[in-house]
């Protein structure tokens, strides 16, 4: 089976990879350009670790073809800090101990990212709309929940990338 090129821009970078039929982007971004930031969970779309957006909407990479993402904009964890100058949620999830094994974070900043994007001032009620599709299994919510809401008012709209 012939692949098949892709381009993209991952983070605000230009990138061009080959990529077979069927390949999900989870994978494209983790073994074909290197970004190990989005996570693999569950690889069945319930757990939530894997989301990245695309042209600013969250979407699980590992439910999505790659092929479907040719000309568009995909942004992970990896887009949100500026060299060492943490993003307003990065830092508000390490100052509110919003993470305690990690293993959803890259999912929860990516979702909380978007809300925070098309709503600069999010409920609490937004806050859990928003994170409904990520499972975590440490923290109990409260501590993502709060730090979402303390980026919010730190000015956690500001994207990098």
């Amino acid at each position: 089976m012939a692949k098949k090129p892709l381009h993209f821009r991952l983070n605000g970078s230009e990138k061009a990879v080959f990529v077979d039929d069927g390949q999900n982007l989870l994978d494209v971004l983790r073994r074909g350009v290197g970004d190990l930031t989005p996570k693999y969970g569950c690889g069945q779309g319930t757990c939530g670790t894997c989301t990245v957006l695309i042209d600013g909407e969250p979407h699980l990479s590992c439910l999505t073809l790659a092929e479907t993402i040719d000309g568009r904009q995909v942004s992970t964890t990896a887009g949100l800090a500026r060299g060492s100058e943490l993003h307003p949620l990065q830092a508000a999830f390490m100052d509110g101990f919003a993470a305690q094994c990690g293993y959803c974070t890259p999912g929860m900043l990516m979702a909380a990212s978007a809300l925070l994007e098309r709503n600069p001032d999010p409920s609490r009620e937004d806050i859990v709309e928003a994170i409904s599709g990520n499972i975590c299994r440490c923290t109990g919510y409260e501590p993502i929940i709060n730090a979402i809401l303390a980026a919010a008012k730190a000015g956690g709209a500001r994207r990098y990338g």
